[in-house]
């Protein structure tokens, strides 16, 4: 999954609103950024407007309308472009966004609150019947042990879907890496991903460029190419089945080679 952010003010800074550029400049830049992730590997393209970094977590949340005219031209000129088999993702916990999105040429959701911010969502994603991603997020929430914690939480968010009719099928659990975790507390979480594989449903692992790399390694974010390898290939063998990345190129030759190992390869094998 590649990671396409519509926003002035990513963590990872590769947020493509730049004050330089016109709306029109802006979408051709995306369009330009997404084609060239399908063309390195990546099978889905996550698109989102609202910058999600911890410093912005007590800051009131983005309008929803302008989440969607951030988001919405992206989409629309992407549905045009790119091969009918590259999944294009909204990343929202907004279901107007959702919604809007889904109307426009998005066929899965990521939802990084799982379920648990908008109480429309659950609901839209079972009348849409599309898969949804759902994240922990261990915000502002009581907290005792990580890996427990981000079960509790899974599961939470699972009986909710389950109730609002979402199939189990439709469902992919994301264990929320910087999401209320210490950088001590990510590495617990990744180090266990068996436990929550446990769970029965499809894990994505979103560690790129994260706060604790940096802080493992004393590099910027623009230097964690390394340690997300590192942090992808361990995801992979301790059970992840997607991974949401900046650099798809590195990443999709990092992914070929684990997959090789962790769940075989021939030489016959594209």
């Amino acid at each position: 999954m590649g990671i396409l952010n519509i926003t002035p003010d990513s963590f990872s800074r590769d947020g493509l609103l730049l004050e330089q550029l016109t709306s029109e400049e802006a979408v051709q830049l995306a369009v330009e950024r997404a084609e060239q992730m399908v063309a390195a590997g990546a099978h889905l393209i996550d698109i989102g407007g609202e910058s999600t970094r911890p410093s912005t977590t007590g800051a009131a949340p983005l309008p929803a309308e302008i989440e969607q005219s951030r988001v919405l031209p992206v989409i629309a000129a992407l549905r045009g472009r790119l091969p009918s088999n590259i999944v294009i993702s909204i990343d929202t916990y907004k279901a107007s966004t959702a919604a809007a999105a889904l109307d426009t040429g998005a066929t899965l959701v990521n939802d990084i609150w799982g379920l648990q911010a908008d109480p429309e969502m659950a609901a839209l994603v079972a009348e849409r019947a599309v898969p949804i991603v759902l994240m922990s997020n261990l915000r502002g929430q009581p907290r005792r042990e990580p890996v427990p914690d981000v079960i509790r939480r899974l599961a939470s968010s699972i009986e909710l879907a389950l109730a609002a009719g979402i199939p189990w099928e439709h469902i992919i659990l994301d264990p929320g890496f910087g999401f209320g975790l210490q950088a001590t507390e990510n590495l617990q979480v990744l180090s266990r991903l068996g436990e929550l594989c446990a769970l029965g449903r499809p894990l994505l692992v979103g560690t790129s460029r994260k706060s604790h790399i940096g802080l493992v390694l004393g590099t910027p974010v623009e230097d964690r190419l390394e340690g997300t390898a590192a942090t992808v290939t361990l995801a992979i063998a301790g059970g992840a089945e997607m991974v949401r990345v900046h650099d798809v190129r590195q990443m999709a030759r990092v992914v070929k080679m684990t997959d090789a190992v962790v769940r075989g390869w021939s030489e016959t094998a594209e």
